[in-house]
């Protein structure tokens, strides 16, 4: 089993420019490209994948394409398979495993609000329902509700629960959860990867390392190797471009906005989600200069 240690990127799903379909093949190319960079493994179907727009086939296609391609080059996937219904996040966790993913990400029930008891009855269903390792995924911003220490450290306990990517912001609740647990902590936000490092998490999934992979992938390098001076100095230069691309507009907007800008083309994004309005795309163009990156409008 993989140790979940590293850069691991949340990819996009790219569609045809009406959004009516997935454009598979560019899927590959994204992971060809994340391969390239030096990433430890990829996230397909979470939320920088826009997973609640994706039908059952779509998803079943997006997890095995990864699979096939990642597998062929050597990346683990963790793949998405969280809903906000029990029985449907079985499914998914089940098609996972069956694809051949190395373990799925379960995202804390959206728009429901479940109670901390209906949250543990929930991935406990889960992790008995197959024996995919399973990644937790806290997001309260998107979800409305926050997993607590406790309730953390109650589902460490199942033993198909190896891992969470923590993305609540709070560095109390990642230092709670390395003090009461054995799971595997992960960033998941690419402004926090490296305070988090310092608490224990022991890698991240980077919705930045779609467009600079190999970049995230050396921060967790250099944290491993124990350079802490290097680490910082990336970290800094790293930082305005991460806090840009989660902040401009809504994830994923943001990241494809910047990979249409910069010659990799995504596709659409699918409704409610939209490009942005001119000042913001104007916007994320600048920040991709100012980082160094070359946006193919302002080139021209």
């Amino acid at each position: 089993m993989r140790t979940f240690q590293g850069a691991y990127t949340a990819l996009i799903t790219p569609f045809t420019s009406d959004g009516s379909t997935v454009e598979l093949e560019r899927l590959a190319d994204n992971i060809r490209h994340q391969a390239a960079g030096g990433v430890a493994g990829v996230v397909p179907c979470g939320t920088t994948g826009e997973s609640p727009t994706l039908s059952d086939t779509e998803h079943r296609e997006v997890v095995l394409k990864s699979v096939e391609v990642a597998g062929s080059l050597g990346l683990a996937v963790i793949a998405g398979a969280g809903s906000n219904s029990t029985r449907h996040a079985i499914e998914l966790n089940r098609l996972a495993h069956a694809a051949g993913a190395h373990a799925s990400l379960q995202v804390v029930p959206y728009y429901n609000k479940p109670s901390t008891e209906g949250l543990y009855r929930h991935f406990m269903e889960i992790a008995e329902s197959c024996p995919l390792p399973i990644v937790l995924y806290n997001i309260p911003a998107r979800t409305g509700v926050s997993m607590s220490a406790g309730l953390i450290e109650r589902l460490a306990a199942h033993p198909n629960i190896r891992a969470i990517k923590e993305a609540s912001g709070s560095l109390d609740l990642a230092s709670e959860i390395t003090r009461r647990t054995d799971l595997a902590l992960l960033s998941g936000d690419d402004t926090l990867t490296l305070p988090l490092a310092s608490v224990g998490a022991v890698g991240v999934i980077s919705v930045a390392a779609n467009v600079v992979p190999q970049k995230i992938a050396e921060l967790w390098r250099l944290i491993d190797a124990g350079d802490g001076s290097a680490a910082r100095a990336l970290h800094g230069s790293l930082f305005p471009l991460a806090q840009g691309l989660l902040s401009l507009a809504t994830n994923p907007v943001a990241v494809k906005t910047a990979m249409h800008l910069l010659g990799r083309d995504s596709g659409a994004l699918r409704l409610p989600l939209c490009r942005p309005d001119p000042a913001t795309g104007e916007a994320i163009g600048r920040l991709l200069a100012a980082s160094g990156l070359r946006p193919v409008e302002l080139v021209a």
